[in-house]
Parts: structure tokens; sequence; C-alpha cells
């Protein structure tokens, strides 16, 4: 049997995962702040501005992947998975020094539909970046 074309996704599926991808942009501001202020006061200036810049650009992108979560779309496809957990990948990236924390607290946001929407989908394939490889290991977490 072949693989389906279009994975089925209600209503509420699509609401389920952009409240999941809200939430973890929401905490993404938060780390990003707490974070940056922990390398000011450890860091020279120009070394701050680039924690900073980067800290900042994946709280943003974990608000751009949470604004996108309302658009997934039901092709079979693994890119999809960037739609549901790219905001959480981003959370973390923001604030490595504390992935074991975001992580926990993913794990504990992700509802049993999130799960179940996740599960519809094809795994993401690893690739040679750290989002691609956080990405990966969220998505086999989840899917337990």
């Amino acid at each position: 049997m072949g693989k389906p074309a279009e994975v089925e996704l209600s209503l509420d599926d699509i609401r389920h995962v952009t409240a999941f991808a809200a939430a973890c942009a929401r905490r993404a501001l938060p780390t990003y702040e707490t974070a940056s202020l922990r390398q000011l006061a450890w860091a020279a200036h120009k070394a701050a501005r680039e924690v900073q810049a980067s800290a900042a650009t994946h709280a943003a992108l974990s608000a751009m992947h949470a604004a996108g979560a309302a658009f997934l779309h039901p092709l079979y496809s693994p890119h999809p998975v960037k739609h549901i957990l790219g905001s959480a990948v981003h959370l973390v990236l923001a604030d490595p020094e504390a992935a074991a924390e975001h992580i926990d607290w993913i794990n504990s946001q992700a509802d049993t539909t999130l799960r179940s929407v996740l599960r519809r989908y094809p795994c993401p394939v690893v690739g040679g970046t750290r989002y691609s490889v956080l990405m990966v290991r969220l998505d086999i977490g989840l899917r337990r």
C-alpha cells in the first residue's frame, strides 16, 4: 500500500498545533532576555552584541514559526514538521545552556492532539545544522 498523498487535519488539530507553537514563542522572549543579561555580565561589549543578536534571532524565528503553524498544510511530507516544531526548536536554540529545561517544558506542553498530528507526518531527515539535529531529537521524543 502506498503512502497517503494528504494528511487528515481538522480545524481543532490546527488550533492545538498553533497554541503549542505560540506557547513556545512566548517562552522564547524572556529566555532571550535572560540569556542576554547573563551574557552581558560575562562578556565584553562586542561579544555581548553577538550573543544578543543570536538569541534575538532565535526568539524572532520562534515567533515566526508560531505564526506559520496556523497554516499547517495537509501534504504527506516531512516539511510540515517544521511548522509543528520550529517554534520549539528556536526556543531551545535561544538559550542552549537551559536546553534540558526547555525540552522538558516542551514535552509537558505537547498534548495528545499535537502528538497525534505529528505522528501523521513522516519523520524529518537529520541534516548538518543544529536546527536540524534538534528538530529530529524533539520529533523522536514527541512521537513516543
